[in-house]
């Protein structure tokens, strides 16, 4: 387990700390010199165990998790990281929807495929510390199109206040875009995801309800962008 002695402790205006998982020391090489090219972001230690790597950098804003680690599926440890408010991107080879979702259900922020370039690898990392969704490419090849006969029917409103919500605007600039209340934005949301969980496919996090949503075609990938501008100087809202 390797930590940077030169980590200090990460607060507003200095560079997100990032904690990589990982058991192929060629892995994490490769994504700390990808991570090193983005001034922003500062790999604070790396490692093949979870909860080492976490002690060497308690104070990581983002730990970019191997999914298998030592020949074993880790769903149950990114479920504990997730439930103990860390902000987990999956990292990982294993590219099929079932085992995205399946990340994404147990609280993962966001999900990138190993075979993903470096512009994804610090495109995520960013979003995920500033929780906004970002859908890279695998993620969204993966989603598209599945016509589920479960595939839950939403309103055009409660799919409009989604969408805004997904391009990174907080439910309060979500209301004054569509002029009503935020409350009234929040019933939008909590609707699609009581709608998911009555199909049986439940999107507790805001990335697994983007993931469902893309995966119906109620959202396209190329939409989440659209609106960044405008959404940039509002306050993103997980």
């Amino acid at each position: 387990m390797d930590a940077d002695p030169l980590a200090a402790d990460v607060n507003a205006g200095h560079p997100i700390g990032v904690a990589i998982v990982d058991d192929h020391p060629v892995v994490i090489d490769g994504v700390r010199a990808w991570l090193s090219t983005e001034p922003r972001l500062r790999v604070l230690a790396t490692g093949d165990d979870p909860d080492a790597v976490l002690r060497a950098a308690p104070h990581a804003e983002v730990v970019l998790l191997d999914l298998r680690l030592h020949g074993r599926m880790v769903l149950d440890k990114l479920a504990e990281l997730s439930a103990a408010g860390r902000r987990v991107v999956v990292y990982s080879e294993h590219t099929d929807p079932q085992t995205m979702l399946a990340a994404l259900d147990a609280g993962a922020v966001a999900f990138l495929a190993k075979h993903e370039g470096r512009e994804h690898c610090v495109g995520t990392v960013l979003a995920a510390a500033s929780d906004r969704p970002y859908v890279p490419p695998a993620l969204a090849g993966a989603m598209v199109g599945d016509a589920r006969p479960d595939r839950p029917a939403l309103s055009d409103k409660e799919r409009e206040a989604l969408l805004l919500w997904f391009q990174s605007m907080s439910k309060a600039s979500v209301a004054r875009r569509m002029q009503i209340s935020e409350h009234t934005v929040k019933q939008y949301v909590d609707r699609a995801r009581i709608k998911y969980t009555r199909a049986g496919r439940p999107a507790a996090t805001k990335a697994a309800l983007l993931a469902r949503a893309i995966e119906d075609g109620l959202v396209r990938p190329e939409e989440i962008g659209i609106y960044r501008s405008q959404a940039s100087a509002d306050r993103p809202t997980p």
